[in-house]
């Protein structure tokens, strides 16, 4: 079958296509395929049919029925080859699931994991635009000139146009569009501005005598349904196309208004905080004035009694009493040192007696953020393109420890950052978080295989893998991960940014 394989290969043309481009739809193209399959009968290539196809995950793939429907007919005795549009060669598939009413099929591939591309299942209008991508025969007719082009993995070719309408064909949901596609396009994805499905390109018009020529594609309803009747779980995402530059013009809205409510409450508890002590002024002012009378009040009683008291040691005396009279004497000083002491320790005012209220003094922010934390996405402030709408929970310490296991590093401008390059994710998420304004931020770069494999190659540099309280340690770690930084696109694909309150809260 390899022979056959090989000598038809040689004998055909097909697909070859242009480079990929650092955007959301090269981020989508990286899940694109070849498709050719292959029937043969006595050793002999009898029928061979070529198109597009996209994942739906990392090991399944969609396509038209009638790309591979000759492995019906031919049982036993067809072949699928795929050719990823990255990589070093091509795969064997196996068809799983087939469709002709729709014309949708589904292949499972062994030995390779593709970035499955995620399928848009919010509203678009007419006149909205959209992107095909595939393997057209007649860019292959001009450009392959050996066995080897083909089989060399190579970006799909990509062609812009507009919805023009929707319509049903022999019963099925279909898109009309003005995307420019030719016979090799079959199966392939037809995608928003930012890379997500909305249908799969099936035939296109003829434009006989200066006819305008039109192309239909499968309706992502009818893409849904089939992935669902074949027990196919897929991505799906019903949030908007929107620039990069535009989720960053909302997140500076957002933090510009939030930054004016922030001093909207400052002033506001700074003005409670001045009428609170204009109030409690008042009232220790009063206070002292009722102090001051009542002791003067009682320097008067202790001063009337004084008199008394030596009116009476004067009558006593008079009477030849004089013990009773040397008493009355001595009571009558005492009331008078008492009721001149009253006197002179009146109290005065004094305002830097009464303390500050607490509104004065404190921080109006709240406490950085530490412990079991739950996070909300806020997609007004957010660029989303393919990731599904989640909360995300960990644990945070002050010293930038998240979940008792990952360092994180102190960040340019403030907060913890931490850099993520998995090995079986074609995507680098630099992570970052504030504890003082509880904000989380998941910024995603959606690589080519060839810039995932340096990310990794500079990830093995980085030697901090566990938690540490160590200043030296993470300020390295800080470092390496500046140099990784460095090595991203300057555009990202998402950002996806969370607010984070503490957990149960």
């Amino acid at each position: 079958m390899v022979r056959l394989v090989i000598a038809w290969l040689l004998s055909a043309t097909l697909f070859l296509a242009g480079p990929a481009h650092a955007d959301d739809v090269s981020a989508a193209a990286r899940g694109v395929v070849r498709v050719v399959a292959i029937a043969s009968a006595d050793g002999e290539v009898v029928e061979v049919e070529h198109g597009t196809g996209f994942a739906v995950a990392p090991n399944r793939i969609v396509t038209n029925a009638h790309v591979v429907e000759l492995l019906e007919r031919f049982p036993g005795e067809s072949v699928i080859a795929l050719v990823p549009s990255e990589g070093q060669r091509s795969y064997e598939g196996r068809l799983i699931r087939i469709d002709t009413a729709r014309d949708l099929a589904l292949i499972e591939v062994v030995g390779v994991r593709l970035p499955p591309l995620t399928l848009y299942t919010g509203t678009l209008g007419e006149g909205d635009p959209l992107i095909a991508l595939g393997y057209p025969g007649n860019v292959d007719l001009a450009t392959v000139r050996s066995a080897e082009d083909f089989v060399t993995p190579t970006a799909p070719v990509r062609s812009q146009g507009v919805l023009s309408g929707n319509r049903r064909l022999e019963g099925t949901a279909v898109m009309v569009h003005t995307a420019s596609i030719a016979r090799g396009n079959s199966g392939g994805p037809l995608l928003d501005r930012c890379g997500r499905v909305l249908g799969v390109n099936s035939a296109l018009t003829r434009g006989d005598e200066g006819d305008a020529s039109f192309a239909f594609a499968i309706a992502d309803s009818e893409l849904a349904a089939f992935l669902r009747e074949a027990q196919q779980p897929v991505a799906t995402i019903a949030a908007p196309c929107v620039t990069l530059a535009d989720a960053d013009a909302r997140d500076r809205a957002e933090t510009e208004r939030q930054a004016v409510e922030d001093r909207e409450r400052a002033r506001a508890a700074a003005e409670r905080a001045r009428e609170d002590r204009l109030g409690a002024l008042e009232a220790a002012r009063a206070s002292n004035v009722e102090t001051r009378e009542n002791m003067i009040a009682g320097a008067a009683l202790l001063l009337a009694l004084a008199v008394l008291a030596a009116g009476g040691a004067g009558f006593l005396a008079s009477r030849g009493q004089r013990r009773g009279a040397t008493l009355a004497g001595i009571g009558g000083g005492v009331l008078l040192t008492g009721a001149i002491a009253l006197f002179v320790l009146r109290p005065t005012f004094d305002p830097t007696s009464v303390p500050e209220t607490e509104a004065t003094t404190a921080d109006t922010r709240s406490a950085p953020l530490a412990g079991s934390l739950e996070c909300a996405l806020i997609p007004e402030r957010s660029r989303i393109i393919v990731s599904p709408v989640e909360t995300v929970r960990f644990d945070w310490r002050n010293d930038g420890c998240m979940n008792g296991r990952t360092q994180y590093a102190e960040a340019p401008g403030g907060g913890w950052e931490r850099i993520l390059v998995p090995n079986g994710d074609a995507t680098v998420s630099v992570l970052r978080f504030d504890p003082a304004s509880g904000s989380y931020t998941n910024t995603r770069y959606l690589l080519s295989a060839d810039a995932m494999s340096r990310a990794r190659t500079m990830r093995g540099q980085v030697q901090q893998k566990s938690c540490a309280a160590d200043t030296g340690a993470r300020a390295a770690l800080a470092t390496q991960q500046s140099a990784l930084r460095t090595a991203l696109p300057a555009e990202a694909n998402e950002r996806l940014v969370y607010r984070c309150t503490p957990r149960g809260k």
